[in-house]
Formats: C-alpha cells, sequence, structure tokens
C-alpha cells in the first residue's frame, strides 16, 4: 500500500480560483487542475522570491518533495496557457493556515455554477485535507449536468461530465476540440478524459481507434448507455449493473 501524502501547509488562499480564455464558451473548454500546494509553491518562489529550502520549510515538507511541487504546477499552468485551457486551482494535499479563508479550498467560474462542483474532499491527518480524484468516472452529455441526456457519440458528443460516483460531484469538460476535426474525432475526445483522470467511459458507442486509445490508457468503457440521463447512467453504475465492453461495437458513429 502506498504511503500517504505528507500534508502540506498552505498559508496563503487565493482570491481567484478559476482562469479562463477570453471568448471561449466555458463548453468548449478543457480543464487543467492546479492543486492548492502547487499554487503555494509558484506563490513563495515566482512570486514572494523565496529559494527552494526556505520555500519547502514553510510548507513542511523537504527540499525534494517542494522541487517536485512546483515542477508539476508549473507545468500544469504552462500546459493550460499552450492549450488554451481553462485553469482551476483547488483540491490537494494541504492545510490551511487559521488566516486562510476557505474558499481556497474550491470554487466555481462566474456564472457556471449549475456546470462546475468542486470534487470530493476528506480528512487525512487533522486539518489536511486530500482530494481523491481516482474513482471519477466520464460520461458523454449533451449539457452541463447530471440531469441532461447521454450522447450516444464519444468522439463527438457536446461534453462529458466527469463525476465522482460515490459523492455525485461532477465538473462539465467541454468536446468542442473533438467536434471541430474532420477526422480523429474519438482519439481527441480519448486525449481529453484521459487528462482527466478517470476510470472508465460511460457512452452509446465508441469508435475502434478511439476504443484502443482509451484502453491503452487502462480506461473501461461501457456502451449502449443512451436513451438516459447522465445521472441515470452513474445511478447504474453505482448499483453494479454495466456491462464493460472488450471492443468497440460503434455503428455509423465510428470515430
Amino acid at each position: 500500500m502506498p504511503r500517504p501524502r505528507k500534508c502540506r501547509q498552505v498559508d496563503t488562499a487565493p482570491d481567484v480560483t478559476y482562469f479562463k480564455p477570453r471568448g471561449v464558451p466555458l463548453r468548449d473548454l478543457a480543464e487543467a487542475y492546479l492543486p492548492l500546494d502547487g499554487f503555494e509553491a509558484i506563490r513563495l518562489t515566482d512570486h514572494e522570491g523565496l529559494n527552494h529550502e526556505a520555500a519547502a520549510r514553510q510548507m513542511g515538507v523537504s527540499r525534494q518533495t517542494f522541487g517536485r511541487i512546483l515542477a508539476a504546477a508549473r507545468q500544469t499552468v504552462a500546459k493550460a496557457l499552450v492549450e488554451g485551457m481553462a485553469l482551476r486551482i483547488h483540491g490537494g494535499a494541504y492545510r490551511l493556515s487559521a488566516a486562510a479563508p476557505s474558499k481556497a479550498a474550491g470554487g466555481t467560474p462566474d456564472g457556471a455554477q449549475s456546470a462546475i462542483k468542486t470534487t470530493n474532499e476528506h480528512a487525512v491527518d487533522g486539518n489536511c485535507k486530500e482530494t481523491n480524484q481516482m474513482n471519477r468516472i466520464a460520461v458523454t452529455s449533451e449539457g452541463p449536468t447530471l440531469d441532461d441526456a447521454v450522447d450516444p457519440r464519444f468522439g463527438r458528443a457536446a461534453g462529458f461530465i466527469v463525476v465522482d460516483p460515490d459523492t455525485l460531484d461532477f465538473a462539465y469538460v467541454g468536446n468542442g476540440q473533438s467536434q471541430a476535426r474532420a477526422q480523429g474525432a474519438g482519439i481527441q475526445a480519448a486525449e481529453t478524459v484521459a487528462r482527466e483522470g478517470v476510470r472508465a467511459v460511460l457512452t452509446g458507442f465508441v469508435g475502434p481507434k478511439a476504443f484502443q486509445a482509451l484502453a491503452a490508457v487502462g480506461i473501461q468503457v461501457a456502451q449502449n448507455l443512451e436513451n438516459m440521463t447522465v445521472r441515470q447512467a452513474v445511478e447504474r453504475y453505482q448499483k453494479g449493473d454495466i456491462q464493460w465492453a472488450e471492443r468497440s461495437e460503434a455503428q455509423g458513429f465510428g470515430r
């Protein structure tokens, strides 16, 4: 069993926890997640100008651990900037100081409360919190809520509801990049859900190439779940009433 991560001290919470490219609808954006401990590492070094040793001491971790946190945080920010993704600051293994406002634990962009909710967090060390994203699944959806219909297409789905089936906390991830492609929409969509770290995809049909791409990164696929809402598909998953596919069953959607 892996050793639990040491809780990281976060002294300053961000006032703003969500950034997106101007002029691009939220439904068309993939999201990059910057954990709160990663935000703190960037703040201490790139904003406050502390060296790694001093910053590590302030966060209560080793210098080597701090270096890994900072490198991962910078990579996430760079990915969001280069690929035009929305950037959301939340989660991680952290303990907020008494002076830090609780709103830093999560949040939603203005006007998107129905589309995005914070992921589940649980105490792991006193006041320490750690976000659990390992149990999440993705459901193709025609809209941004659990009560929208399952989109029968995978590659050209309107978007994906990424949901924790234990808590029903969810986030909506748009699929505009795949829809704009003349070819390879399924592979692009597979890359999108893989970035979200999900363990399974629930949908109607997945084309052969997309199915292979999902299988290659260990994501299970359940097909033939059209004609129901996302919530109903998740409920079937919760009950274990899901048949995992061994190959693509796409007929006519094919991408």
